[in-house]
């Protein structure tokens, strides 16, 4: 399997990819560089990849890379969490989550119901990128990642603070108070609500440095 390398320096994150005839996949257009023997080709999509990209701002049109040698990723002011997945798995990711992962996890896509994506002003049709199989990936995100295991319970989150979950644990987007007084007196309008068994990757905390961007250029960082 590849292995995967999180670099830093000057504030900044980035992943290299160290390949010995092995391959991986990552987003489209992440590459900085690559050396050695290393190939890239980008597989043929289905038609339920090709309406995803059309439809939604997660592409499922994704480059491999093949051979011997080192790729290195586009750096970032956030950061990168490695993960595994293991048999029997199967994860749901956050929108522009998936940065990179091992030729053998297998790459899929999973769509929220209509009633939660319209809440969650996603309009009518949200996309997201489901993994399973076995290996490691590689998520892009703004700090640091911190895993929480639900066994027939709850999470409530003022916003998308998960980027990603066992397709065991369901979403929704509703009011966090019981009552209507409550709601309007609380400040709090909308929560993301986590149901069920399973796991969670809750990522609350942004790196200064990436939050200094985003308050700066919010327009740019929402790209």
């Amino acid at each position: 399997m590849a292995s995967f390398e999180i670099e830093h320096t000057e504030g900044m994150r980035w992943v290299r990819v160290n390949l010995d005839d092995d391959d991986v996949r990552t987003e489209r257009g992440a590459l900085n560089h690559m050396k050695g023997d290393v190939q890239m080709d980008v597989p043929w999509p289905t038609v339920k990849a090709w309406w995803v990209s059309l439809f939604s701002d997660e592409s499922l049109l994704r480059p491999r890379y093949h051979g011997t040698g080192s790729v290195y990723l586009d750096s970032s002011l956030g950061g990168y969490h490695v993960m595994r997945i293991t048999p029997g798995e199967r994860w749901i990711l956050d929108t522009k989550c998936f940065w990179a992962s091992d030729g053998e996890v297998k790459l899929s896509v999973h769509r929220e119901k209509a009633w939660t994506s319209f809440w969650a002003d996603q309009g009518l049709l949200w996309y997201k990128t489901a993994l399973k199989g076995e290996g490691q990936v590689v998520l892009a995100v703004d700090g640091p990642v911190e895993e929480v295991e639900l066994i027939d319970d709850r999470l409530v989150a003022d916003g998308p603070f998960v980027i990603g979950r066992t397709a065991g644990i369901s979403l929704s987007v509703r009011r966090p108070a019981r009552s209507w007084m409550s709601y309007w007196m609380s400040g709090q309008k909308l929560a993301y609500v986590y149901e069920g068994t399973g796991k969670l990757l809750l990522c609350t905390t942004p790196y200064w440095r990436q939050r200094m961007q985003k308050e700066r250029n919010p327009a740019a960082a929402a790209v």
